[in-house]
Parts: structure tokens; sequence; C-alpha cells
């Protein structure tokens, strides 16, 4: 039974969460020839304030991204 652990920062909504589980889910038993209800698939949200991005955090470049499109 495959294990897929996808961790993304926290910021996707309940739809899109679903669409990428299930996306992932098909991808995987297309790509390996293994039936679809073989895979558990899950995700693991982490706060904004916990990731990095080029030595910047997620959080505090979101929100420079809204100030800067705020009039």
């Amino acid at each position: 039974m495959p294990f897929i652990q996808i961790t993304i920062a926290e910021g996707l909504d309940d739809r899109r969460k679903h669409e990428l589980l299930t996306d992932v889910s098909a991808a995987a038993a297309r790509a390996s020839g293994t039936p679809e209800e073989s895979f558990r698939v899950w995700l693991v949200e982490v706060p904004a304030t916990e990731v990095m991005i080029g030595g910047t955090r997620l959080a505090d470049r979101r929100a420079a991204a809204a100030r800067s499109t705020t009039p």
C-alpha cells in the first residue's frame, strides 16, 4: 500500500485541497499501474510563519504582497 505525503504551506481552501489530493492519487495510480484504492494520500499543512523562501518567511512575503496591492 503506497503512501504519499504532501507538505504545503497553509492557505489552500478546502476545494483546492480536495482537488490536489484527488489529482495526485489518480496520477500515482496511472503512473504506477496500481489501483487508486491502494494509495493513501494526505496533506500536512505548515503555518506560513514556518516556511522560508529565499531567506524570507512566507508569512512576510504574503504580507508584503498584500500591502503592495492595497490602494
